[in-house]
């Protein structure tokens, strides 16, 4: 398995320079994995156990974002709060994000909820205080639009809202966040005629993935 950063669109055959690599840290290999050889030319060569492994292990400081989210979320004075919230898809079109689910923060004494979104259904969740906007996916480069505002109850005592962040649960199938590529794997086994199905799949999940607001 060899691995280089992918430098722009797909099927490109530009050569990557040493600075436009990736930084990779706390790297850990599986015993099988010949270190020497990944020293040399980032290729990882290994001896595979029987069933499946974990081959390697990293972290990485810089990933590209995969979404643009940009709010505005407004207090009209005691009784209503505005939310006009944007989320585009900043990887290629050919790429596309599933299971979406983005939750919007609304004040705790929230008592109507008017919203109206491009895409996707919304649900008020009094007990955690959230609109949760769910979108079933998302082409990169399109954008879903929330719009609308909240009322709110009237309390004996004011109290300054928060403010929590806006949180996101995604994952992005065939995009990995990090740039990292496998660029090619060979099976060597000319002894026994090993018959063997090569293919790798990407798949970029949300984390703890916070919008301050």
């Amino acid at each position: 398995v060899a691995m280089q950063r992918r430098r722009e669109a797909r099927g490109s055959k530009k050569q990557v320079s040493a600075k436009s690599g990736i930084d990779l840290q706390d790297v850990t290999f599986h015993q099988c994995v010949r270190l020497n050889r990944y020293d040399q030319d980032k290729t990882i060569m290994f001896i595979p156990p029987d069933g499946e492994f974990e081959l390697m292990t990293y972290r990485i400081d810089k990933v590209n974002l995969p979404f643009d989210v940009s709010s505005m979320v407004g207090e009209r004075g005691r009784n209503r709060v505005e939310y006009n919230v944007r989320v585009k898809a900043r990887f290629e079109p050919y790429n596309v994000a599933q299971d979406i689910v983005i939750n919007v923060p609304v004040p705790d004494n929230t008592s109507k909820v008017n919203i109206k979104t491009t895409s996707g259904k919304w649900e008020y969740s009094a007990t955690k205080s959230v609109i949760a906007w769910a979108v079933p996916k998302l082409v990169g480069g399109q954008s879903v639009i929330l719009k609308g505002d909240v009322e709110l109850l009237h309390l004996i005592k004011d109290k300054q809202w928060a403010r929590p962040p806006i949180t996101m649960q995604f994952s992005i199938p065939m995009w990995p966040s990090s740039g990292l590529k496998v660029r090619f794997l060979n099976v060597q086994e000319p002894k026994m005629n090993y018959k063997s199905i090569k293919w790798v799949r990407y798949l970029t999940h949300a984390g703890d993935y916070q919008i301050r607001i």
